[in-house]
């Protein structure tokens, strides 16, 4: 038995291999289509923030910061700058629901979807590891305490980026103007305001509902998530600093929090299984690389700020055949993992099949990628997103 499932996943990979062989696009130095090629910083003319809440004062502070129109697949969606500045119009003008846009914006819904899926997924899977636990659990009280733990996840996550805005408000203006601070949709108070009742509320919740171990572990994720972007530390200037972070809160905190949680909650004893040992392991790899291809598209506006990225050191060409590769060797570590384990730990078709499919998917998407083309440079970040939002189906099956 162990020797076939040996030889398939070795078959499986030695495809994957093959095409990881095959020669990338056109793989060259990084020359940013819609940005000039003479950076100034931004002044705060540029940024445009007023003393209006969510707005601009002057149509002339939007133009002179308003970038070429340029349409991109991107992790969050295409930025057009029309959109934006009929956004800004319509906030000025008081619309709660322009506002209310521009603050879901504010929270980066993509960090907010991963942190929903590995919410759901780590539920899922400490209660289909408890025997009888969903034909026993006391619905009543779980489910409102579940939806309490998920708004106390997602108010420290909205700390985090929103934090992050704040103080990265110039370099955005150029590597990402289309968030709400770097726009001037929102006001810096306003997304203070925001950040300061996430910071607060956040670890309120956690501290009277849920056990001290969560309530130390959800704090020191909002520490490091805090001095990732604030001086003096600012640990995001050194990129060896900002990937462990990044790492430790969205690949050990979470998934092994969640799963605790969930485990106190139905009043059985946590144990390190090999599934939850494995998705620590596998999503911290995965969160790594995210926390290295996340500064891909962002080299012009980090070099301008001197901001020491993996990025602006080596290039995006060598980071994303050294990213791809890293999570290549990850799903390899996957697959192998399911074929050398005990029969009957994983779900061999999940766990191997699933992770060979995902192995594949990120080789076709790299050989898609020209990295002299920022358009093609968000592409490939989005799509190591959407391989990180699928583990986490993978990780209810196996």
């Amino acid at each position: 038995m162990l020797p076939s499932r040996i030889g398939s996943a070795a078959a499986l990979l030695l495809a994957a291999l093959a095409a990881l062989a095959a020669p990338a696009s056109s793989l060259s130095t990084v020359r940013l289509s819609h940005r000039t090629t003479a950076v100034h910083r931004p002044t705060a003319s540029r940024i445009g923030v007023s003393s209006r809440p969510f707005a601009t004062t002057s149509a002339s502070a939007r133009s002179i910061s308003k970038p070429p129109p340029t349409t991109l697949s991107a992790v969050e969606g295409d930025f057009d700058p029309d959109a934006i500045k009929n956004s800004v119009a319509a906030i000025e003008s008081g619309s709660v629901k322009a506002r209310l846009r521009a603050l879901y914006r504010f929270t980066r819904p993509h960090t907010i979807r991963g942190t929903v899926l590995a919410s759901v997924a780590g539920t899922i899977r400490a209660l289909v590891d408890t025997p009888g636990a969903i034909a026993t659990a006391d619905w009543g009280a779980m489910l409102p305490r579940a939806v309490v733990g998920m708004v106390a996840l997602l108010l420290g996550n909205a700390f985090i980026v929103g934090i992050n805005q704040i103080f990265d408000r110039d370099i955005d203006v150029l590597n990402k103007p289309f968030l709400p601070v770097a726009s001037g949709e929102m006001s810096k108070r306003v997304a203070w305001l925001a950040v300061g009742a996430s910071g607060i509320i956040g670890p309120a919740i956690v501290y009277n509902f849920f056990p001290t171990i969560l309530f130390k572990l959800y704090m020191l994720g909002w520490i490091l998530g805090a001095v990732y972007s604030v001086p003096p530390l600012r640990t995001k200037r050194n990129p060896l600093a900002a990937g462990l972070t990044i790492a430790t809160v969205r690949g050990f905190l979470l998934n092994f929090g969640v799963y605790y949680a969930v485990k106190d909650a139905i009043g059985a004893p946590f144990a390190w299984s090999p599934k939850v040992s494995f998705i620590a392991r596998f999503m911290t790899a995965f969160a790594t690389v995210i926390a290295v291809t996340k500064d891909l598209p962002d080299v012009e506006g980090d070099k301008a700020y001197n901001i020491s990225t993996f990025a602006t050191r080596v290039g995006v060409s060598k980071i994303a055949k050294g990213a791809t590769l890293c999570l290549f060797l990850n799903y390899v570590h996957a697959i192998l993992t399911g074929a050398l384990s005990k029969a009957g730990t994983f779900r061999l078709l999940p766990m191997i099949g699933g992770h060979a499919a995902l192995a594949t998917i990120l080789l076709a998407r790299f050989r898609e990628l020209e990295p002299e083309k920022l358009a093609s440079i968000k592409k490939y970040y989005k799509h190591i997103w959407d391989l990180f939002y699928l583990e986490y189906v993978l990780y209810t099956l196996i």
